[in-house]
């Protein structure tokens, strides 16, 4: 069976964030997807199906099924018009709705619902003691955020994983205005099987509207601020977040499933 390992939100190989890509011909067990995402252990593995109007899109990291992963799905849309000869705009079903992708001068356009950020008045108790006093705190139905005083202050944070973990699969979002970009973020979910998001397309869905809030902007430059690091335009669209970005392949791979 052929996989694909991508990096997404990137210009490079060993930039950005990996996702592992397989096109599938018909669905298999959720026992084997988790079991080929758990074997590669990557942030993401992610399935794709064609379906009557498209793709149907599900994404695993190496412990559970999760509900949004955006550079999984810029990395799917890579590998189906680089190496199925995809043309024009790819949709794709998947648990949060329709996300739709379309290849750009220089790269992909990935169309992802806007989700709004919920404000709130304070961190669960297992966590409240990692951001300072006065933080900004907010969240959406499977994050929570906080906005710190600046870049450094982003770059420099240092997570108590153990005790995010105990969120389960809600993650920690640290962001800030930048230095050369609009804004920079940085996301831990360990609970998830993720200890740090190299570069997370769906937390920019409630990232971009929150910053739009704050700077008056709606298009907006952005960088995750992780070890391998990855940028990002951000764009409001309705009620639509468009996020551009590139995409580069890394390896081609056949991988060999038990009988």
């Amino acid at each position: 069976m052929e996989m694909f390992q991508v990096d997404a939100f990137t210009d490079r190989v060993f930039g950005g964030n990996p996702a592992a890509v397989l096109i599938l011909d018909r669905w298999l067990s959720d026992a084997v997807l988790q079991a080929i995402a758990g074997e590669n252990n990557l942030a993401e593995t992610a399935f794709a199906c064609r379906g009557k109007d498209g793709w149907h899109l599900r994404w695993f990291t190496p412990t559970v099924e999760v509900d949004f992963c955006g550079h999984a799905t810029l990395a799917t849309a890579h590998v189906l018009a680089r190496e199925h000869g995809v043309a024009g705009e790819m949709r794709f079903a998947t648990r949060v709705g329709e996300l739709r992708v379309t290849a750009t001068e220089d790269g992909y356009a990935l169309d992802v619902p806007l989700l709004a950020p919920e404000p709130l008045e304070r961190l669960p108790e297992e966590v409240a003691h990692l951001v300072p006093a006065g933080a900004i705190l907010f969240r959406n139905f499977e994050n929570f955020f906080a906005e710190l005083a600046d870049e450094d202050a982003v770059t420099g944070f240092s997570p108590d994983l153990s005790a995010i973990a105990k969120l389960g699969p809600v993650g920690l979002v640290v962001t800030a205005t930048g230095t050369t970009t609009d804004f920079v973020s940085r996301y831990f979910a360990p609970g998830a099987g993720i200890p740090e998001d190299p570069v997370t397309g769906s937390t920019h869905a409630t990232l971009a509207p929150y910053w739009a809030t704050r700077l008056g902007k709606a298009r907006m430059t952005a960088r995750q601020a992780s070890a391998r690091g990855g940028s990002l335009t951000c764009e409001i669209a309705g009620e639509r977040v468009r996020l551009y970005g590139q995409a580069v392949t890394f390896m081609k791979a056949d991988i060999r499933l038990p009988d």
